[in-house]
């Protein structure tokens, strides 16, 4: 039985999430697995992986065959890695705390990746947000002062009004006189 480590869907139409399984490679894709192995959640930024990476080295030294897009998945979790210190470690290459470093660096250089591209995110997100601020700021300022210029002309419109009034009641109080 030739064994498959692939994704298989779930969640709703639009929004699917996946298990990261190792199947029979004749079973269907959302059909039955021989084990879970994590989860792949893409309509996150950054996408959700949540991986057993000692079930996945089993199963790859197994000789499991992961799909194209499993295979990227378990190489960005370091999977791939500790499979190949594994095999190095079989043959006597290195020792197992070799490995061990080697994977632990790897892992302290990834998250290090991750956080900086988070941050990145979220940086610009925030510029985004006081962009739009700044923006609004503007609009709301030159309303106002649209506004203030009205009121400024009422103000003047009515003050011409009253006069041109009092000229006129002047006007024909002088032929009285």
């Amino acid at each position: 039985m030739s064994v498959k480590i692939r994704l298989q869907r779930h969640g709703r139409k639009g929004k699917p999430y996946y298990w990261v399984v190792a199947a029979d490679a004749r079973s269907k894709r959302d059909g039955r697995s021989l084990e879970k192995i994590g989860i792949y959640n893409p309509n996150t930024n950054p996408a959700t992986i949540e991986l057993d990476i000692d079930a996945a080295v089993k199963w790859l030294q197994n000789g499991a065959q992961p799909t194209d897009t499993a295979r990227a998945i378990l190489s960005h979790k370091g999977v791939m890695l500790k499979n190949h210190l594994a095999g190095g470690v079989k043959k006597g290459a290195l020792t197992e705390e070799e490995a061990e470093k080697k994977f632990q660096a790897w892992l302290d250089e990834k998250a290090a990746k991750i956080s900086e591209q988070e941050s990145k995110l979220a940086k610009a997100e925030d510029d985004a947000k006081a962009k739009i601020l700044d923006a609004e700021k503007e609009i709301n300022a030159k309303r106002k002062a649209d506004a203030d210029e009205i009121e400024n002309a009422a103000i003047k419109a009515v003050a011409d009004a009253k006069a041109a009034k009092e000229a006129a009641e002047k006007a024909e109080e002088a032929p009285e006189d």
